[in-house]
């Protein structure tokens, strides 16, 4: 097999004697003293040696590829041994995980070994022409899935999980030889009419990230952090979108938002009224079962607490150097979506991602931009109603 560099001289070759019988042929074909035979000649001349350039170019494009993309891995190789900490391992491992997926190139056989290691190898991206599916590696996928987002408030109250086919009881414990053992009327009325178990089920989205040239083959770090920031903020304002949907909607997944309605147009979640907001939201706690009262929460947005704390102190600023809890007497999550307060005990409120992720890529010719696509399976359930309620303003009658 010939070399690079062999071959490099044989298109210099034959490439110059291209370049001088296209001339002869150019030179020739304009002098009408010169005949047709010749001219003929010529042209099959310069078929045949554009063939032969064109042979050789495309065995020499294929052997540099080669070379380059052995080169390549053994960058990672070297990267990935010489990193001083496995924070720099991991970022490494990653960056080159999504460049090899927009490339359509196989991983190097060290990352594929790293990922490996703290993953089952079932989790591993399938090979380009296999027709698996291309899993995301189970340490990316733990990572953007169960690590806390800033962007989605209620992550950190709610329940979470990654389980394929998930049944939860509602009531996680019983007492041995005592049915009777729920003493609020409210809960015992929700288990009997829709059973003591929440099945999740598989709603699919899909979260698209944008590369540009310049991100993809810029820095290992630069590459992760703004394709995992992209990612997490997806998924984030997916789950948002889900749990505070309005509940006039006609989504098939409504049932996922505190603000889901029966079909008597009732809020599923009961309503507590109070003639201000204030007076609305301690009612609600007082409302709340002491089971669920005592680890309840208030979601409210920050602009309506604001207008509470100027009424409460009369315009003057007192209020406003004191802790939310001080105030209502509950710890208190701040969310812009959460149109009406929402109290209760956010550990009955459970998220559930049904399996692993999958990713895909493609690129937008049009604007020069590379697109890495991340799918997942998600369902978001209220374990019990019971557990929650709106708190709501009711202007006093005249």
């Amino acid at each position: 097999m010939a070399t690079l560099y062999e071959l490099k001289m044989s298109l210099h070759t034959v490439g110059a004697e291209l370049r001088e019988v296209n001339d002869q042929l150019i030179k020739k074909a304009g002098d009408p003293t010169i005949s047709l035979e010749e001219v003929t000649g010529l042209e099959t001349k310069k078929a045949q040696l554009q063939k032969r350039f064109s042979i050789i170019q495309a065995e020499h494009d294929e052997v540099e590829a080669d070379q380059k993309s052995k080169l390549q891995v053994q960058v990672k190789k070297d990267i990935i041994e010489s990193a001083h900490t496995e924070q720099e391992r991991m970022i490494a491992a990653k960056a080159e995980f999504i460049r090899a997926s927009i490339e359509k190139r196989p991983m190097s056989d060290e990352v594929k070994a790293y990922f490996a290691a703290g993953a089952p190898l079932r989790a591993l991206p399938a090979e380009a022409g296999t027709g698996g599916e291309n899993f995301l590696p189970t340490n990316m996928s733990n990572e953007l899935i169960t690590e806390p987002f800033v962007e989605n408030p209620l992550r950190g109250v709610v329940g979470l999980s990654n389980i394929k086919g998930l049944e939860l009881p509602k009531i996680a414990f019983e007492l041995d030889g005592d049915g009777a053992f729920i003493d609020d009327s409210g809960t015992a009325a929700e288990i009997n009419a829709t059973g003591d178990k929440v099945v999740f089920g598989r709603n699919k989205f899909k979260v698209k990230v944008r590369i540009s040239d310049t991100v993809l083959h810029g820095s290992d770090i630069q590459l992760v952090s703004y394709v995992e920031n992209a990612l997490r903020s997806g998924l984030a304002a997916k789950e948002k979108a889900c749990s505070f949907a309005d509940h006039n909607g006609s989504s098939t997944t409504n049932y996922m938002s505190f603000y889901a309605e029966d079909g008597s147009e009732e809020t599923l979640i009961e309503a507590v009224e109070g003639a201000d907001l204030f007076e609305a939201i301690t009612n609600a706690i007082a409302d709340l079962h002491e089971t669920y009262r005592e680890n309840a929460k208030v979601v409210m947005r920050y602009a309506d607490y604001v207008t509470m704390l100027k009424t409460l102190s009369n315009s003057s600023t007192s209020l406003f150097g004191v802790q939310p809890e001080q105030v209502i007497g509950k710890p208190v999550i701040f969310c812009d979506a959460a149109e009406v307060p929402i109290v209760g005990d956010f550990r009955y409120y459970h998220l559930n991602y049904d399996g692993l992720p999958i990713y895909d890529s493609d690129k937008d010719v049009d604007k020069g931009e590379y697109i890495w696509v991340l799918t997942a399976w998600f369902d978001q359930r209220i374990k019990l109603y019971s557990a929650f309620r709106l708190a709501e303003v009711v202007a006093a009658s005249a």
